[in-house]
C-alpha cells in the first residue's frame, strides 16, 4: 500500500534557472560573467580608497549583479548534481561548472580584500550617501574578517585551490554517500531508505537496518577517516595562517553570533541532558517494556502509534492548513511551491539524502528537497523545509548580498514552521492515547534538534582539538563519538559496537564544520518565540513577517528586540529547554 500511496511524488522542474545543462543561456551567461568580471577589475582594482560614497555605492552594486549570475549558475548545478549524485556526467558537470564559476569569482576577489583596508573613520562619512548605507549591514559582515585577512596573494591561491582541495574532499564525501548500497535481507536500499527504517514499527527490522548500516560505514569507515582527517588538518593550516582564536572562530563570524552567546547556549543543553534525553529514553524504554534501549530502538514508533503511511496531499494540506490559522498569507506563500514545480520529494537512488531548502538568487525563486516516506516525521521535516523556503523568498528582496540570512535565525522560520504544524494537528487529537504519541514524537524531535546537535557540535569540537595533535585513525574518532553519545543520550540508551561508524553519515561535518548548534539555536529560540506569541494580543504575525523580511540586514538582538528577547541572556536559554522540560512533564503525567 504504502509504495502506491507514494507512487506519484513531486519531482522539481529547474528551468526557471537554466532549460538545461547544455544551454545557451547558461553559457552565455558565463561568458558574460568572465568578460564582466575582468572589466569590473580593470576599472576598480586599487582604486576603491578614491572612491566617494556614490562610486562605492555603484561599485557594489555592480559586484551585487556579478554574485546574483554567478549565484544562478552554480545554483542551478548544486540542483541538478543533488537530483543524481551517481551520474558521472551530472558529476562532470558540476565540477566543471565549479571550476569555471571559481576562475571568474578569482577576479573578484580584489574587491572584498580592498574594502576591508578602507579606514573605518571614512567609510563612516561615506555613509551619508543613501545608497551607501543600505549596503552597510553587508560592509559590517565583510569587516569582520579583517582581522583574520591575509595578504592577496595568498587570499588568490585559497581561493583557486579550493576546487582541488575542500571542494574535491566534499564531492568524493557526497558522491561515496548517495553511491553506498544497504542490504536489508537480500534487498538493496540508499541510505535515506535504510535510516528511514529505524523507525520502522518492527524491532527485527530496525535490528536488521541497524546493523546493515553499521557494516557498510565500518567497510568504508578508513575513507570517511580520511576524508575527515583531511577536512580538519585542512582547516587547522588555514586557521593558523588567519590566526583564528578557535576552529569555531570563522563559523561564529559568519552566523553573526558572540562567542560567549553559543558558548551559552551549548553549557545551557549540556547541563540539561539529564533533565531531557536521559529522563525521556528511560520514560521510553518503561513504556516498550525494557530496562534500556538498544540504539536502533531510540525513534521507534510508541507501541499504540498506527503507523500509517501519510499520502502527499494530505502532509501538503496538514502542513498550510496549520501555517493559515497562523497567517493567510503564510499560507499563501507555501502554497506556491507545491502549485509550482519547486518541490523534490521522490525517494530515488543517487538522489541527496535528507532534506534541505536552496534559496538560490532572489531573481528566481527557492527550491525544496525531501525525500518523503510518508511518515509523520516526513510530514514535520516538509513542515520545516517550506518554513525556509518562505524565509527566502521573503528576504528576497533585500537583494543578492542582503537577502542572506545568518544561519542562526536560518533556523527560525523552519523551526517556527514544525511548530505550528506539530501543534494544529495536537489540538485535533483528543484520544489520550493518540496524544501521547504526538508529544513524544515532538520532544524527540526536540532531542533531536537541541540535545543531539549539541552533542554533535562537542563531538567536532573535540575532534578538531584532537587532530591539531595528530592524524586520527578510525578508532580514535569512534572512541571521542561514542564518548559524546553516551553523555548526551544517557544511561538508558544501550550503544553497540557498530555505533561507533554513525557519525560517517553526517553531512553537517563535512560541508560546514560547526554548523549544527544553528539548530538548537533555532529551535531555544523558536520555544520562547512561540511562548511570546501565545500571551500576545495581536500584532505578532506582523513582526514576525517583519523578522523574516530583513534577511541578513539584521543581527541576532535587533531581530529579537521587538519581541522583548535577547539571546546573550543565558536566562533566555533556560526558557527554551523549559518547553521541552513541560512536554516530558505532560508526558509523564499521561
Amino acid at each position: 500500500m504504502s509504495d502506491n500511496v507514494l507512487s506519484d511524488l513531486p519531482e522539481w522542474d529547474l528551468t526557471d534557472l537554466y532549460p538545461s545543462r547544455k544551454s545557451p543561456e547558461l553559457e552565455e551567461d558565463i561568458q558574460n560573467s568572465k568578460e564582466t568580471a575582468k572589466q569590473f577589475s580593470a576599472t576598480y582594482k586599487g582604486k576603491l580608497n578614491d572612491l566617494d560614497g556614490k562610486g562605492l555605492a555603484s561599485a557594489i552594486g555592480e559586484y551585487e549583479n556579478l554574485q546574483e549570475v554567478l549565484g544562478r549558475v552554480m545554483s542551478y548545478a548544486y540542483l541538478v548534481y543533488a537530483g543524481d549524485m551517481s551520474d558521472p556526467d551530472i558529476g562532470k558537470f558540476f565540477q566543471t561548472m565549479q571550476e569555471r564559476v571559481n576562475g571568474i569569482s578569482t577576479d573578484l576577489l580584489f574587491f572584498t580584500l580592498e574594502l576591508n583596508r578602507i579606514e573605518e573613520s571614512r567609510l563612516q562619512g561615506l555613509y551619508e550617501v543613501e545608497a551607501l548605507k543600505k549596503y552597510e549591514p553587508w560592509l559590517s559582515n565583510v569587516r569582520a574578517m579583517k582581522p583574520y585577512q591575509l595578504d592577496d596573494a595568498l587570499e588568490t591561491m585559497l581561493h583557486e585551490k579550493d576546487i582541488a582541495g575542500r571542494s574535491a574532499w566534499v564531492r568524493l564525501f557526497d558522491e561515496t554517500m548517495a553511491g553506498l548500497k544497504f542490504d536489508l535481507n537480500g534487498e538493496e536500499m540508499a541510505s535515506q531508505q535504510i535510516l528511514h527504517l529505524l523507525s520502522s514499527a518492527d524491532g527485527a527490522t530496525r535490528k536488521s537496518a541497524a546493523k546493515s548500516l553499521g557494516k557498510v560505514f565500518g567497510a568504508n569507515i578508513r575513507l570517511f577517516a580520511l576524508i575527515t582527517n583531511t577536512l580538519a588538518k585542512d582547516k587547522a593550516i588555514e586557521d593558523e595562517w588567519r590566526k583564528t582564536a578557535s576552529p569555531m572562530t570563522l563559523r561564529h563570524l559568519s552566523n553573526q553570533v558572540e562567542d560567549n552567546v553559543v558558548e551559552a547556549l551549548s553549557t545551557a543543553v549540556q547541563e540539561a541532558y539529564p533533565r531531557l534525553s536521559h529522563r525521556y529514553y528511560a520514560l521510553k524504554a518503561k513504556w516498550m517494556g525494557q530496562e534500556k534501549l538498544d540504539y536502533w530502538d531510540r525513534n521507534a514508533p510508541l507501541p499504540e502509534d498506527d503507523d500509517r503511511v501519510i499520502p502527499w496531499d494530505e502532509a501538503r494540506d496538514t502542513v498550510l492548513q496549520a501555517y493559515g490559522q497562523f497567517s493567510p498569507e503564510l499560507a499563501a506563500l507555501g502554497k506556491e511551491f507545491f502549485d509550482k514545480p519547486w518541490i523534490d520529494a521522490s525517494v530515488r537512488p543517487g538522489k541527496s539524502p535528507g532534506a534541505f531548502a536552496h534559496p538560490t538568487v532572489p531573481s528566481a525563486h527557492p527550491y525544496l528537497l525531501v525525500n518523503y516516506q510518508g511518515k509523520i516525521r516526513d510530514v514535520m521535516t516538509l513542515a520545516h523545509e517550506l518554513g525556509h523556503g518562505v524565509h527566502q523568498v521573503l528576504a528576497g528582496p533585500q537583494g543578492a548580498l542582503l537577502s542572506d540570512t545568518p544561519l542562526t535565525l536560518a533556523e527560525t522560520a523552519s523551526v517556527f514552521g514544525e511548530q505550528l504544524t506539530f501543534r494544529a494537528l495536537l489540538e485535533k487529537t483528543k484520544d489520550p492515547a493518540k496524544r501521547r504519541v504526538m508529544l513524544a514524537g515532538k520532544v524527540e524531535d526536540m532531542i533531536n534538534t537541541v540535545v543531539r546537535q549539541i552533542a554533535f557540535y562537542e563531538f567536532e569540537v573535540r575532534l578538531h582539538s584532537a587532530r591539531r595533535e595528530e592524524e586520527l585513525s578510525p578508532d580514535q574518532i569512534g572512541k571521542i563519538w561514542m564518548d559524546v553519545q553516551k553523555e548526551s543520550l544517557g544511561p538508558a540508551i544501550r550503544l553497540h559496537d557498530e555505533y561507533q561508524y554513525f557519525w560517517t553519515y553526517i553531512p553537517h561535518f563535512i560541508h560546514s564544520p560547526f554548523y549544527v548548534y544553528a539548530y538548537a539555536f533555532g529551535d531555544c529560540l523558536v520555544n520562547a518565540l512561540y511562548a511570546v506569541y501565545q500571551d500576545a494580543e495581536e500584532g505578532f504575525q506582523t513582526k514576525y513577517f517583519d523578522m523574516l523580511k530583513a534577511g541578513g540586514t539584521l543581527r541576532h538582538k535587533e531581530l529579537l528586540a521587538p519581541f522583548n528577547l535577547d539571546a546573550s541572556d543565558p536566562a533566555f536559554w533556560q526558557k527554551g529547554l523549559g518547553v521541552i522540560e513541560g512536554f516530558i512533564d505532560e508526558l509523564e503525567n499521561l
